[in-house]
């Protein structure tokens, strides 16, 4: 056999440039995001299942939620609910937004007389520099979903509506920079 015969493994950058270009020209991924706020935990499982998701992707800074109706989703306990489910679960603290960031939107919440469970909307000044100080600066190519029939990923946070939350921001880059198809999970 000559040396020229023998399959050598691509250079990492080599595979992730046909990563790349396989997604491009693939159908668009899909994927989800979803809040805390409105389900319980029988209820908030059951809807990832409807959604056909098999990974939930937590993008809190926090993984504690206040509140005994809540308890359910703080990370330990999530997690175990997610296992006997068979969802998978990651945490990915580098898009989450820091405490100054957080401490920015309570601030416009209380100026505007909306708490943070009631909130419809991300304050301008909070968007703008979530996006210049984390997600501009974050690589998302891992959490890209790849088309593959074996369900969805989804981002999770604590707000109800995605629009109230970072995830928001999350899902318009993924939609705009790699194509993902997204869907907001909401109580039914």
């Amino acid at each position: 056999m000559r040396d020229t015969d023998r399959t050598t493994p691509l250079p990492a950058r080599a595979r992730t440039t046909r990563a790349a270009e396989a997604r491009r020209r693939s159908p668009a991924p899909e994927m989800a995001t979803i809040g805390v706020y409105g389900f319980d935990g029988e209820s908030f499982v059951r809807r990832l299942q409807h959604a056909d998701v098999h990974l939930l992707l937590d993008v809190r800074q926090r993984r504690g939620v206040r509140g005994p109706e809540y308890s359910w989703a703080n990370s330990l306990r999530l997690q175990a609910a997610l296992a006997r489910a068979r969802i998978g679960y990651e945490h990915h603290p580098e898009l989450a937004p820091t405490t100054e960031l957080r401490r920015l939107q309570y601030a416009e919440d209380a100026r505007r007389g909306v708490g943070k469970r009631s909130r419809r909307e991300l304050a301008d000044e909070y968007a703008r520099r979530y996006t210049a100080e984390v997600l501009d600066r974050a690589d998302l190519a891992p959490i890209v979903p790849v088309p593959s029939g074996s369900g969805t990923a989804a981002l999770f946070c604590v707000e109800l509506d995605a629009e109230a939350c970072h995830r928001s921001l999350i899902a318009q880059r993924l939609r705009e920079r790699h194509r993902v198809a997204i869907e907001h999970l909401r109580p039914s």
